[in-house]
């Protein structure tokens, strides 16, 4: 019992430690990894706990009980008068569970029904920036679909069923392809096979205009300014869109990524052929947005999935719903 405790208390200390790193910077965390780590250590210590350590608890106690029984019987077999030994308090300590349990096989059914649920259901995300304005707020917190791009084995994202198929407009989380490690949100434009064409900021789709419709000026209350606001139609319903009046219209920056060739860039803006197993997604604050046009296309194998709901923002209840 003694080395399960160093042993425990050394896991612990791996996993704060590996948390502190990540919080200060030092590393660059995976928290699919932590959790699935987190659940199958604690659910080792779970089963060790049902099969093992708690029948040997349940024994140590009825030996126990099981004593105390045979030296009332003895006394009173010798005709000695003796008083009734409580050993219910010495039973409670016995079968209480030693901390390092608790903090291991203890948690586990949170752990693990959280695990699933984030893993193959629904994930909750922050929307960090503005990228997405007006469709999504910074502070948004919202709920992504896990299984409608069909689900992925944790860590390994790999897919193990076909599910929905990502269909333009779909407002779609994926790793971001720079840097895996990070989550990004933005708008599928193009799809595997399309012309996607960015100029003068109007958007094309295999040579045909999206649908636009002009609306009042929208009012950014974080930068207290007006940006020119559409309404744009890509998939069955429309969304809105902002445009930054003056901003021009070509792509400054762009970097070398894969299947570069398939674009090309012009003072007026960016055309690009998607290639198949890839998608371009663009931000809807589209003056605003680190996307496809900079860093190139989305790989099938970073979809995270499929956003679909504002469940809480703090500084804006009236947030809080389905978006388009």
């Amino acid at each position: 019992m003694q080395a399960m405790q160093w042993i425990t208390a050394v896991i612990l200390a791996a996993f704060v430690g590996y948390i502190g790193a990540w919080y200060t910077g030092a590393i660059e965390g995976n928290f699919a990894l932590l959790m699935f780590l987190a659940t199958f250590i604690t659910g080792l210590y779970w089963l060790a706990e049902r099969f093992y350590f708690w029948p040997q608890r349940k024994k140590e106690a009825e030996r126990l009980n099981a004593e105390a029984a045979a030296r009332r019987a003895e006394l009173e077999r010798q005709g000695l008068r003796h008083d009734m030994v409580d050993t219910h308090e010495g039973e409670t300590r016995i079968l209480k569970q030693p901390w390092w349990l608790d903090w291991t096989a203890g948690l586990f059914p949170v752990l693990f029904v959280v695990f699933v649920l984030r893993s193959f259901l629904f994930e909750p995300f922050k929307i960090p920036s503005g990228s997405m304005i007006p469709t999504l707020m910074v502070g948004d917190l919202i709920l992504v679909n896990k299984y409608h791009y069909g689900i992925r084995l944790p860590v390994l994202n790999t897919k193990v069923t076909d599910g929905n198929p990502v269909e333009r407009g779909d407002v779609m989380v994926f790793r971001y392809p720079p840097q895996p490690t990070l989550d990004y949100i933005k708008r599928v434009v193009g799809v595997p096979g399309d012309t996607v064409a960015y100029l003068n900021k109007r958007l094309t789709i295999n040579g045909q205009e999206v649908p636009t419709k002009e609306l009042p000026d929208f009012f950014d209350t974080d930068a207290m300014r007006y940006f020119a606001q559409f309404e744009e139609q890509l998939g069955e319903k429309p969304h809105k869109l902002l445009n930054t009046k003056g901003m021009p219209a070509f792509v400054q920056g762009a970097s070398e990524f894969p299947y570069r060739e398939n674009c090309t860039y012009t003072v007026e803006g960016v055309i690009c052929k998607v290639p198949e197993g890839h998608y371009f997604a663009m931000g809807d604050n589209r003056d605003n947005s680190l996307d496809s046009r900079y860093w190139g296309f989305v790989p099938e194998a970073n979809i995270v999935g499929k956003a679909f709901f504002v469940w809480m923002n703090f500084g804006n209840l009236k947030r809080i719903g389905s978006f388009n």
